[in-house]
């Protein structure tokens, strides 16, 4: 072994009280997140934010499919056709149907089967 000084070794494993520090962090940031949609709902904010649930995760995924698609708006009010930024969407929506195969309630299989449906229809259309 070598005696050189300017190698060290240092211990990354967390110890339990690493993991208390950790939680407290997640505890401030989910506390964060509670205070910032209460000040977007004061008046002259911006509209509030829908709850995070699986439906509005894939809602999202399939916005950001059509703006890639060019059938909806960039947020510069912009349409703008990127076809292998649409193909990667659907893949990925693709994937989640995949991976969440008999884990998901009626409602969200059905959502996620028709949008995958509706979005590989309009790709195909805007490819030709």
């Amino acid at each position: 072994m070598s005696d050189d000084p300017s190698f060290t070794i240092r211990d990354r494993r967390h110890s339990a009280d690493d993991a208390d520090r950790v939680n407290d962090r997640t505890d401030d940031w989910a506390d964060d997140r509670v205070d910032d949609r209460a000040d977007a709902s004061a008046p002259g904010a911006g509209p509030a934010l829908p709850a995070v649930d699986f439906s509005t995760f894939l809602l999202s995924l399939g916005t950001s499919a059509l703006v890639h698609l060019g059938e909806a708006p960039t947020p510069e009010d912009q349409l703008q056709r990127n076809l292998p930024l649409a193909q990667q969407v659907i893949d990925i929506l693709a994937l989640i149907s995949t991976k969440t195969r008999g884990n998901l309630d009626a409602d969200e299989a059905k959502l996620l089967e028709e949008l995958l449906y509706d979005l590989r229809l309009r790709y195909v259309n805007a490819a030709r």
